[in-house]
């Protein structure tokens, strides 16, 4: 017996084409259903057990109310952890330093061990500057052999990442890929969302916005909670396109933003040839993380060869994938059809499926605030003011209500002209930026409840 969530695909498409077609779109909507992990089998009979590191930022701009907010938020999430769960607490400054326990190794979430590294917590000082790479090295440290299936981290954070280079902690984050999924915090309105991104986008986490430090506990209470409902890890998404057929784009969409499309890790052909016999079809698996009952979609685009009306072709194969170990077979978890047929017919419809255009126009509000920033960031308010036009009416047109409402905290409209405040604060263009860039609204299904922003 195991409490590992069941998966299902579906494949949301519109599979024609017009004769001259060649590019075939699809979201692909996955779901894992199940009881979460508190609620399922003991701990001996469970497929996988956990450990989380919690990273805590002590340099010295976290003095004060931050760091007191920190300090409770990491008591919390340690309250938050599950007794069958091992953990340790970090803390991270110029270096990275165990604060619970005090060897580089793993603790027991039992009553006394949570007693003493709160206690231990209570203790954290702020002093020295930031090198997030090195504080993630020793969370890779701890997890590389830690022979746990759930593999977590959450790191909090409140500056730049001043003291160490981008190759430094691009090399960091190589180092780490594939052995555990990190969340990031940002507190306050001094830190750098483009950092935080890169981490969250390599390490196949989330990142967010804390404004205020006193909201701290109810996230990481939150965000820990998660963690806890995860039972199952290392699950791939590989996608199978037949000969002559190559895909364009692999994307995350819901219920984080994330393009997937250069995380391809190819396998054999002669492994998987789609049943089909042909030659040199392409098989790729993309990581996907960790799973508990959740539901998340991917907008794939395959290019395809010209086809003649009344053709049809299975453009790509999409599974959902657990690699085997030490020797061990793949394990099917689920799989979906993306199909193809090429009509002359003008009366059927070759548009674009409603949830393709829906994650698309949210592509491309999110493209138009990132510009727009990157605008207002270097002095150029002119094209920012261009470019924010953009997104407040595409965010109106597409009904992102949430968008265009930090949009109107960010922007002013003057005689029918639109340009950054002077007054702007920075934690609303922060939040522009990281809830523009992550967050995402699932458009309704039939027989379903939709997902708000």
């Amino acid at each position: 017996m195991s409490d590992r969530p069941d998966f299902a695909v579906q494949i949301h498409q519109n599979p024609y084409l017009p004769a001259n077609g060649t590019q075939v779109h699809a979201i692909v909507r996955v779901e894992a259903r199940g009881d979460p992990v508190g609620t399922g089998p003991p701990r001996a009979e469970r497929s996988a057990s956990a450990a989380e590191v919690i990273i805590v930022d002590t340099s010295a701009s976290m003095a004060g109310e931050r760091l007191e907010a920190a300090r409770q938020a990491a008591k919390a999430a340690v309250d938050a952890l599950r007794e069958d769960v091992d953990f340790a607490i970090v803390a991270g400054s110029r270096d990275a330093a165990m604060v619970y326990p005090r060897d580089v190794l793993l603790a027991r979430a039992t009553d006394r061990g949570k007693a003493a590294a709160k206690e231990a917590i209570s203790g954290l000082s702020a002093a020295g500057g930031t090198r997030i790479g090195r504080w993630l090295a020793l969370a890779g440290e701890l997890l590389a052999d830690s022979g746990h299936g759930i593999r977590h981290a959450v790191l909090l954070t409140d500056g730049r990442n001043e003291h160490e280079s981008r190759a430094e902690l691009d090399a960091a984050l190589a180092g780490c890929a594939g052995r555990f999924v990190c969340d990031c915090r940002g507190v306050g309105a001094d830190w750098e969302p483009a950092e935080l991104r890169a981490v969250a986008s390599r390490l196949l986490g989330g990142f967010g916005l804390v404004a205020d430090p006193r909201d701290l506990v109810a996230d990481f209470t939150e965000m820990i909670g998660r963690a806890m409902g995860k039972a199952v890890a290392d699950v791939s998404l590989r996608v199978w396109t037949p000969d002559r057929a190559s895909l364009r784009f692999l994307k995350q969409v819901y219920p984080v933003r994330r393009d997937l499309t250069d995380k391809r890790m190819e396998k054999d052909p002669k492994v998987d040839d789609g049943g089909d016999g042909g030659g040199g079809p392409a098989t790729g698996d993309y990581a996907t993380g960790i799973w508990g009952t959740e539901k998340r979609d991917y907008h794939l685009c395959v290019t395809v060869p010209v086809g003649r009306p009344h053709q049809r072709m299975q453009a790509a194969r999409v599974s959902m994938v657990l690699p085997g170990s030490g020797g061990a077979p793949d394990e099917p978890l689920a799989e979906g059809m993306v199909l193809v047929e090429w009509t002359d017919d003008k009366a059927r419809p070759t548009g674009r499926h409603p949830s393709v255009e829906h994650y698309s126009r949210r592509e491309e509000l999110a493209d138009s605030v990132s510009q727009g920033l990157a605008a207002y960031r270097s002095g150029d308010d002119a094209a920012a003011g261009r470019e924010l036009r953009r997104a407040l009416d595409l965010a109106e047109r597409s009904g992102a209500t949430g968008t265009s409402r930090r949009l109107d905290r960010v922007v002013v409209q003057e005689t029918g002209e639109i340009r950054p405040r002077e007054d702007v604060d920075d934690a609303d263009i922060i939040a522009l930026d990281t809830d523009s860039s992550e967050s995402a609204r699932r458009p309704p299904v039939t027989g379903e409840g939709e997902d708000g922003e």
